[in-house]
């Protein structure tokens, strides 16, 4: 028995109907450990996403007969991995498929960010639009600046192109400097302290560790460029809410674009009060393409892990 927590892309729900005894929780909102608790009797495997948080507790109360979780996300940060492992079960995760949709949402905030294109819409929506001017909505070039990246992995590097394209110079700050061949000209920084001043945009782009939680802090934004452009499309946690939107309003931070958040869906609410943040609701994989990919490679991983068995 295969339990779904959430709705998915019907073809994928076909293929999970005809491989598995499935059983939908169709949970909306927030997460109800209790509801999928009354839920898993008989069951073999459960297909979650990011929302739905398996906290120790909640996995050491799962029967004995589940032995694979698989998340709809690359990121794992909402499943207990020690607490699985105990347990003998299995995570499976979709990375790979999500690189290009992901990266596309860092470009379009990147453009929507410099080009104060989120302003001009509600401007726009709300009558307020009087014509245009020589001074009306200027916002600034991205063509020939400096994209920063904050974690070159695969979505990073997908982005890197995209960049270039648009004549960027590309710098990173990694945990490890990549190959020539994956870097294609990119300037390494082995610190935030080299890394950060010489920037025009910062794309975020790592995952969540204990390592990255916090890394975006008031002391790192003093340390960029005054007027730079902060995007964040990896995970909230990376960043630290109160210095952001601070940032923001004496505009050190010229503006930002944001996908991911903490505390979703409860965002801090100093972000809705500002004109110059791009508020995007966790959108990075969210293309029917992506998304059917990152099913049937969640499918994948059962098939696998309950082959093992």
């Amino acid at each position: 028995m295969l339990l779904i927590t959430r709705d998915i892309i019907p073809g994928v729900l076909a293929r999970a109907q005809a491989e598995h005894q499935v059983r939908e929780l169709k949970l909306q909102g927030p997460f109800d450990p209790a509801k999928l608790l009354a839920a898993t009797n008989g069951v073999t495997a459960i297909l979650c996403n990011t929302a739905d948080k398996f906290t120790a507790n909640l996995i050491n109360a799962l029967p004995a007969s589940i032995k694979v979780i698989a998340t709809y996300s690359v990121g794992t940060e909402h499943l207990d991995l020690e607490a699985a492992a105990k347990r003998g079960i299995k995570i499976v995760n979709t990375p790979g498929v999500l690189n290009q949709a992901t990266a596309e949402l860092s470009l379009t905030l990147m453009l929507m960010a410099a080009r104060r294109a989120g302003e001009g819409e509600r401007l726009l929506r709300a009558g307020k639009w009087r014509g245009i001017a020589p001074t009306f909505m200027l916002g600034h070039d991205v063509a020939g600046r400096v994209l920063g990246i904050y974690g070159m992995g695969r979505i990073g590097q997908v982005l890197a192109g995209f960049a270039r394209g648009l004549n960027m110079r590309i710098h990173y700050h990694n945990r490890t400097r990549l190959s020539p061949d994956l870097e294609q000209g990119a300037i390494y920084h082995a610190t935030p302290e080299t890394f950060l001043p010489a920037l025009d945009f910062l794309s975020i782009n790592a995952p969540s560790t204990p390592s990255t939680t916090g890394w975006l802090n008031e002391a790192r934004i003093n340390q960029l460029k005054p007027g730079a452009i902060v995007i964040n499309t990896g995970r909230g946690s990376i960043v630290d809410d109160d210095a952001l939107i601070a940032a923001l309003k004496s505009g050190h931070v010229r503006a930002a674009g944001l996908d991911v958040y903490n505390n979703e869906p409860d965002i801090n609410p100093g972000y809705l009060e500002l004109e110059n943040a791009v508020l995007i609701p966790h959108l990075g994989s969210a293309t029917v393409e992506t998304r059917t990919a990152m099913g049937h490679l969640a499918l994948d991983g059962i098939n696998k892990a309950l082959a093992g068995f």
